[in-house]
């Protein structure tokens, strides 16, 4: 078989069309999931950052609203226009606890800080004290020169003073800012200052693992809030997440962005603060993304593996199911090829060229069987016509061709018999005489409806045809008939410009009577001499409107008398002579007419004796005396005896001689080219046709001499050779095989096996000699 069978490519188209699929499925599920789990987490983060931006944001509008409205209280807008001494306790504790509004659980604000630089004042949580004395005066003062009203300032905790920060153990602290007085669009009297530790911003921001980070960035992109309180203060590109991050990516009001941070792909998403510009950011590790994804993914392609498992399980399961016939069916067909057709294609390949040889083969049968039936039709309708058949024979053959309800349904026959008058003066030449007799037959053949006709022939340059009708008056067929041949003359008048003449005979009733209308078509015919050419001749007008007369002689049964003489069967041909002179004394005749069939027999088998070559002397007959001693005889049981003893056994012992030696020769001459060919593909037909014989012929002839088949002897032969290979030589039994002609060992083995009851390597043990 060829490199790949049609089983492994059943398997892998399967694999193709079942797998692949199941794997691209099984792929496209994992990235379809994993893309929804990080489109889900994206969201999730930024709806994160939104919340933690809106919680914050919450506090400080609350700080901011809640300083604005101290800021503007009648209290803060008198003080800011007078200074302030511990003779003005009265007010410094209204605006102190209007400061308190501000330091709350919930706003994170530890102190608040009114300054006022031109009166030179200052009040926080631990008291009342002059602007220029105060200990961080001048950061206080920079402070107060920012060019917004209101700031959001990051700041190292103590740099403004007040230890309520650093009670929070926070490194920084975020200070709003704002200049006093807020509606006074001329110079600013003070300013006042709300802290809040950073740490306690940091801790809104949630917990924080490694693989996560969330932090508040200021403007300038310095954390503002971090979980980690060490990373406060620092700016975003001293962070290992945002070393390689350009701050031009946080332009818009939210978003998201992939960033290579050191070897690990992030995944930021920011949120802009639009109250005061900060920007909440989170960097997560794309792995966090794809966490459940993998376990998607393992879970899709285990179930994955385990359907194409599955798949390639039935799959091959069914292809075997599907590929055994097949299977079977190319093993039955290789073993009959030789080695190298049967291994150089696949099972399709060989299947196929045996079915197209089958179907060649059916052609050309069908072809030869077309061919031989018309030539076994043409042959019973010529016995026919010379009256060579049985009456019981007759109907029997006409339905083993098919013909048997179209004649039972003829009422009236008549036979036709045409002639071609002349080539004289004509564009055709003498050996064109059997062309144009098969182009009149095929014309008159197209002209009559199979329906009303038997299959015309053509007998000793004459078209015969049988036309029979049913359902009409003896006169309306005659007419018809007329009428038909008519036709015929013209048309082959008009086709092959040929001048023909026709003979009919007496319509009869029974196609036993064929042989003798053929008689009377070929007897009407001969009055063309009296007529001239191209004429029509009905025969009634011939003979009174009489058939002619019966012959008496039985010369179908001369026919098979003959026949069984030739093939040497005495006993066949003694029943036969008996019937015959049985038949030709039933009717009374005259002795003339008794004495002329005689001499018909005797003249029959006289010329079966020329035929053959068979000498007078080896009969003990004279040629002379023949027709004498016949004539002599006057008394049925001495004629009976005269031809059995005189012709009938002497000339049957002679073929029977003659058939004894052929027998011989021919099965001398068979088992020579076995012998001498044992090793080629030897047939019977391969003999039949160089020893010039029909094959079945010789198949019947080796048979009775050898009482065995052509087959059987060869098989026979051979095995004897493979038993004597095997025991006097070293050969292989593969060897063997290929020069006895087995496509294969298997089935050298399994015929030697079957006929000894052991295998070639068995044989070869035990009858082997030792040393050989």
């Amino acid at each position: 078989m060829s490199r790949f069978s049609l089983f492994s490519k059943m398997i892998l188209f399967g694999c193709a069309v079942s797998v692949l699929p199941l794997l691209a499925l099984g792929y496209f599920s994992f990235q379809k999931s994993s893309a929804s789990i990080q489109q889900q987490v994206n969201e999730s983060n930024l709806q994160i950052m939104s919340q933690i931006n809106g919680s914050t944001e919450q506090i400080l509008r609350t700080i901011d609203y809640t300083l604005n409205y101290v800021i503007n209280t009648n209290q803060l807008q008198e003080a800011l226009y007078r200074q302030l001494t511990y003779h003005d306790f009265q007010l410094y504790y209204n605006l102190k606890r209007e400061l308190s509004l501000l330091q709350s659980p919930e706003t994170h604000v530890t102190d608040v800080i009114l300054a006022n630089a031109s009166k030179d004042w200052l009040i926080n949580n631990r008291g009342l004290y002059t602007f220029s004395g105060y200990e961080h005066q001048e950061t206080l003062s920079e402070l107060m020169k920012l060019p917004e009203s209101t700031s959001w300032v990051l700041l190292e905790t103590g740099t403004i003073g007040s230890s309520d920060n650093e009670s929070y153990g926070c490194s920084h602290t975020i200070v709003l800012v704002k200049k006093m007085p807020l509606l006074h669009l001329g110079e600013k009297r003070g300013a006042a200052f709300a802290t809040i530790p950073s740490c306690q911003l940091g801790a809104t921001l949630g917990n924080q693992d490694s693989s996560k980070r969330t932090m508040v960035l200021g403007s300038d992109y310095r954390i503002v809030a971090h979980p980690q309180p060490s990373m406060t203060g620092k700016y975003l590109h001293e962070t290992p997440e945002g070393r390689n991050l350009e701050p031009d990516l946080f332009a818009g009001d939210a978003g998201q962005f992939t960033l290579d941070a050191g070897g690990r792909e992030l995944s930021v998403t920011y949120v802009r603060s639009s109250f005061n510009g900060w920007v909440y950011a989170s960097f997560t590790e794309m792995g966090e993304y794809t966490r459940e994804a993998r376990s998607i993914g393992w879970f899709t392609f285990y179930v994955s593996a385990l359907m194409v498992i599955l798949a390639v399980l039935f799959l091959w399961l069914g292809s075997r199911k599907v590929y055994m016939p097949i299977r079977q069916m190319f093993q039955a067909i290789a073993e009959r090829l030789p080695v190298h057709i049967a291994t150089s294609r696949n099972e399709l390949q060989v299947i196929d060229a045996h079915i197209k040889a089958l179907f060649a083969s059916n052609t050309q049968l069908q072809e030869e069987l077309d061919q031989t039936s018309r030539q076994v039709r043409t042959y019973f309708l010529l016995r026919l016509y010379q009256d060579q058949l049985a009456p019981g024979e007759i109907m029997e053959r006409f339905r083993l061709l098919g013909y048997d309800r179209q004649v039972d349904d003829w009422q009236r026959l008549i036979v036709m018999t045409l002639q071609i008058d002349s080539l004289d003066d004509t564009r055709y030449s003498p050996k064109d005489q059997d062309l144009l007799l098969f182009a009149i037959n095929n014309i008159v053949e197209e002209m009559i409806p199979p329906g009303d006709r038997l299959p015309p022939v053509i007998v000793d340059q004459t078209q015969v045809t049988l036309v029979g009708s049913a359902g009409r008056s003896e006169e309306e067929f005659g007419n018809n008939i007329y009428k038909l041949t008519e036709q015929i003359q013209q048309q082959l008048k008009h086709y092959l410009d040929l001048d023909v003449s026709i003979g009919i005979s007496l319509p009869f009733d029974s196609l036993k009577k064929a042989g003798r209308a053929y008689q009377e078509g070929l007897e009407a015919l001969k009055h063309r001499l009296k007529f001239g050419k191209g004429v029509i001749i009905p025969y009634y007008s011939l003979n009174e409107g009489k058939h002619s007369g019966v012959s008496f002689y039985p010369k179908q049964l001369e026919n098979q008398l003959t026949d069984a003489v030739k093939l040497a069967d005495e006993a066949k041909a003694l029943e036969l002579l008996k019937q015959c002179l049985d038949q030709i004394f039933s009717s009374e005749h005259t002795p003339r007419e008794y004495q002329i069939s005689l001499i018909r027999l005797l003249n029959a088998l006289l010329i079966v004796m020329q035929e053959a070559g068979i000498r007078w002397q080896q009969l003990g007959l004279q040629e002379s005396s023949v027709y004498d001693e016949l004539l002599q005889l006057y008394v049925y049981p001495e004629i009976d005896s005269w031809f059995r003893l005189r012709l009938i056994i002497p000339m049957a012992d002679v073929f029977r001689q003659r058939q004894e030696s052929q027998y011989h020769n021919l099965s001398e001459r068979i088992i020579t080219m076995i012998q001498h060919e044992y090793e080629t593909d030897l047939t019977l037909e391969k003999c039949a046709s160089r020893l010039h014989y029909n094959a079945f012929y010789l198949s019947s002839v080796f048979k009775k001499e050898t009482n065995l088949t052509f087959s059987e002897y060869l098989f026979q032969y051979r095995l004897n050779k493979a038993k004597q290979w095997l025991v006097e030589t070293d050969m292989s039994i593969k060897d063997i095989a290929e020069r006895l002609t087995y496509n294969n060992s298997q089935n050298f083995i399994r015929s030697f096996r079957k006929q000894e009851n052991m295998t070639p390597g068995q044989y070869r043990k035990q009858y082997s000699s030792p040393g050989s």
